[in-house]
């Protein structure tokens, strides 16, 4: 099972505790990612790694119980904190997987997100996470961002999918499929400190991907898009359903 904990600026940007006496304290950020059944560990773990390491930063894995929660890829996953229990974040992260729409539709999870929303500083999500911000009645009117193949069911919850890496409307920042949510972090680091702060980290983690090798539609070869479209097609099964039925409930409500 993986559990990270909270850490402080002394080991903020994983350079030694040296960095942290030649910076100001930053300010303290409650960081929270909610975790679920099914969730991409990814979506999750890849801008947990780099906010982690943010000054100031405190992060928690938040869900229903301490109960183990299992990943997509049979990573077990350990929150930190219930619901219940955790207080009000100044940052919530929502990560997507295969398990969204049955949260799209799960009213104590979509309750606990209203009330979140209401004194956040920053609300995020990556991937498909967008989606369950969506059923929350959260992205109504926003540009927010999504995995490129289930961005078009924003529309039906009043929002504009916009297939960028990393949209910003406002005070909530929203990632594209999975692995965006390494530069979407990237991007909150340098948004609230700066990039030298953010350089800082990217290169402790040496992270210097290459944009260019396909994993877009519009970099992937033709062939390529096609298959992965029938894929995903073949995956839908019930959550088209649940995503409409979600989608159906909160319009109604408006």
């Amino acid at each position: 099972m993986l559990q990270c904990g909270s850490n402080r600026e002394a080991l903020a940007v994983g350079i030694g505790p040296g960095y942290a006496g030649r910076r100001k304290a930053a300010p303290a950020m409650r960081i929270g990612f909610l975790l679920y059944d099914q969730l991409t560990q990814l979506d999750m773990t890849g801008p947990a790694q780099v906010l982690s390491r943010m000054p100031g930063a405190s992060v928690d894995y938040v869900a229903a119980t301490l109960d183990p929660v299992m990943s997509d890829c049979r990573l077990a996953l350990l929150p930190t904190v219930t619901m219940a229990d955790a207080g009000q974040f100044d940052l919530l992260c929502v990560p997507g997987g295969y398990g969204c729409s049955a949260v799209m539709n799960d009213h104590a999870v979509l309750d606990w997100l209203r009330g979140q929303a209401a004194g956040l500083t920053w609300l995020t999500s990556v991937c498909t996470g967008s989606l369950i911000l969506a059923a929350a009645g959260l992205l109504k009117g926003r540009r927010a961002g999504c995995h490129w193949a289930w961005g078009q069911y924003l529309a039906l919850f009043g929002a504009e999918f916009v297939p960028e890496r990393t949209v910003m409307d406002g005070n909530i920042i929203t990632a594209g499929g999975v692995t965006s949510g390494i530069d979407f972090a990237f991007r909150v680091v340098e948004h609230l400190h700066g990039p030298d702060v953010a350089a800082t980290i990217r290169l402790a983690l040496e992270y210097d991907p290459d944009r260019a090798q396909g994993g877009t539609p519009a970099t992937a070869r033709p062939e390529i898009v096609a298959s992965v479209k029938t894929l995903t097609a073949q995956r839908l099964g019930h959550r088209d359903a649940e995503m409409r039925a979600a989608a159906a409930r909160l319009m109604g409500e408006a």
